[in-house]
């Protein structure tokens, strides 16, 4: 059939399954707006207040979902502003296809109103991109994006589309979405059986479970051989709900802001497995006294990510998924063990813990959110302190469940990943807990949140200061506190009211519960709860920059 450049672009969203776009229109993407009106019984338009909050919407979507979100901005400006939502899905391994409208391709290179070399820009931050200038590419373009977005490591593509492209006609034939193949493993039995080898003569191992765990689907796996061989399970930020909270060889995260369960355990261990990890500095800080005493053995789908920080003595590369399940094959079965037994005597020694004298704790909001929720809920965040807090006392005990930037560390997103996690799955109670820093740079999406009639709940943990610049000020730079107190006199329940949104305020603990339940009511409006905490309040344990894992400050 006979279509334009427009038209076939929304053809081919339908025939990847898309059943959602986040975006924002202008002059370049015309055409395409015009498409999607024609189909807005197949496609659903989620209209967001700034270009960055469709991108941090599509990430939330595709994190809460499994399945590869979408969003489109005009060129310019519009494309710009979704450079931070690139990088931020990039960073965290995040399906994603970005679709900008580009100038005409007659006026393409001569400094066009709105032209901006957006494929040039994203280059670094995305798997592959492209700028369409022949309608005839522009549905092979488009599939291969989604193919190219979902397949191995997953991550976002961009498609530049020219204005006059989306208005050139070009015969369309529908195809079938291909199908992902099955990642090769770059592994031969013989390295199988010396890492099963190594996993069953190691006295004190320990897992690292990361975030390419959840992404490749692998967390029966991953438990399946953690139980069998009865090895303690540390998380990455990213890893959170990779392995159950909830479980006894669970020890908590690892490295930075880990528990000193955990950074004990791989202080000590003679085995490091790490699983869909990729040794980030907030893990493995100073990279010298880093498991001093252990073989790393690396799992992971990315052959450039084993041994790009840390030496690695078993490297397995490929489908995490499929090697797990060789893995578990072959190793022996374990009863417990003095190292289990130590772990766990570190474990009730060492608990995450907090002074509970009677004003409103950060750490106690997070609980109690626990309870109410029956740790059912999917949880965004900010970042910053509310995000650790969030990752240190809600128990995460399925994938797809903790939604935040881990490699980015972008303020500003929990808000719109709540908004497309609310929209992937609407059957799901989902909380974005905010720092007020965070909360003010993208608080304008609580506009999308009401329009749309999304009971989404924003718990702010406001402590009116920039509270983990604050507490690295205080504790590494002499208490001088530069441009870290932010106390502008926002009135946040006000503000809530003004969007069309609930407004709560809370100052006290015995008012928690009750905040809580009345937010998670909401059948219909956004809630934005404002939770009064202390200044000085701080993340513990943390260990100084530059300091090994097991040497943290506590209190």
């Amino acid at each position: 059939m006979r279509l334009t450049g427009a038209e076939i672009l929304v053809e081919c969203l339908k025939e990847q399954g898309v059943d959602t776009v986040f975006g924002f229109p202008g002059g370049a993407v015309l055409n395409i707006y015009d498409a999607l009106y024609k189909a807005q019984d197949e496609i659903r338009h989620i209209l967001t207040s700034h270009e960055q909050g469709a991108a941090h919407a599509a990430d939330g979507y595709a994190r809460a979902t499994g399945r590869t979100g979408v969003c489109i901005a005009t060129s310019g400006p519009g494309a710009t502003n979704l450079v931070t939502g690139i990088a931020t899905a990039y960073m965290d391994s995040v399906p994603m296809v970005a679709i900008t409208g580009q100038v005409a391709t007659t006026l393409l290179g001569k400094d066009s109103f709105q032209e901006v070399d957006i494929t040039g820009i994203t280059m670094p931050i995305t798997k592959h991109n492209y700028i369409v200038k022949d309608v005839n590419k522009l549905a092979d373009t488009v599939r291969q994006a989604f193919r190219i977005a979902s397949s191995g490591r997953p991550g976002p593509v961009l498609i530049d589309i020219c204005k006059d492209v989306t208005a050139a006609y070009a015969d369309y034939e529908p195809k079938e979405p291909a199908r992902n193949g099955a990642v090769p493993l770059q592994v031969d039995e013989s390295q199988l059986d010396e890492a099963a080898a190594a996993i069953n003569s190691a006295k004190q191992p320990v897992i690292l479970s990361g975030g390419g765990v959840s992404i490749s689907g692998a967390t029966a796996e991953m438990r399946m051989l953690a139980e069998k061989a009865r090895i303690p399970v540390a998380t990455t930020l990213m890893g959170l709900g990779s392995f159950p909270g909830t479980h006894r060889l669970f020890t908590g995260l690892v490295g930075m802001h880990g528990t000193r369960t955990s950074n004990m355990a791989v202080s000590e261990s003679d085995l490091f497995i790490a699983i869909g990890a990729r040794f980030s500095d907030r893990v493995i800080s100073n990279v010298s006294r880093f498991a001093p005493n252990a073989r790393i053995m690396h799992i992971d789908i990315d052959p450039a990510e084993v041994g790009k920080n840390i030496t690695v003595h078993y490297p397995l590369v490929g489908d995490i998924r499929e090697i797990l399940k060789q893995l578990a094959d072959r190793v022996e079965p374990r009863e417990y063990t003095d190292w289990n037994r130590k772990i766990d005597e570190w474990k009730a020694s060492y608990p995450l813990k907090y002074e509970a004298n009677g004003s409103l704790k950060p750490q106690y909001i997070v609980e109690r959110l626990y309870e109410i929720t029956k740790g059912d809920a999917i949880i965004t965040t900010e970042v910053g302190q509310n995000q650790l807090w969030a990752a240190q006392y809600y128990k995460f005990t399925r994938p797809r469940q903790f939604i935040s930037s881990g490699g980015l560390g972008t303020m500003g997103y929990g808000l719109g990943a709540s908004i497309g996690a609310k929209i992937g799955k609407p059957e799901a109670k989902v909380i974005n807990i905010a720092g007020d820093g965070s909360f003010r740079m993208n608080c304008n999406e609580l506009a999308t949140a009401v329009e749309y009639r999304l009971p989404v709940v924003i718990a702010i943990l406001n402590n009116r200061v920039l509270g983990m610049v604050r507490q690295w000020q205080q504790l590494f730079y002499g208490g001088r506190y530069s441009s870290t107190t932010i106390d502008r006199g926002t009135d946040f329940v006000a503000l809530a009211e003004a969007y069309g949104a609930v407004g709560i305020r809370v100052t006290r603990p015995e008012e928690v519960d009750a905040a809580f339940e009345r937010a998670l009511a909401s059948t219909d409006r956004p809630v934005v709860i404002d939770f009064e905490i202390d200044k000085d309040e701080k993340v513990f344990p943390i260990v100084p920059p530059g300091a090994p894992i097991d040497e943290l400050i506590e209190e």
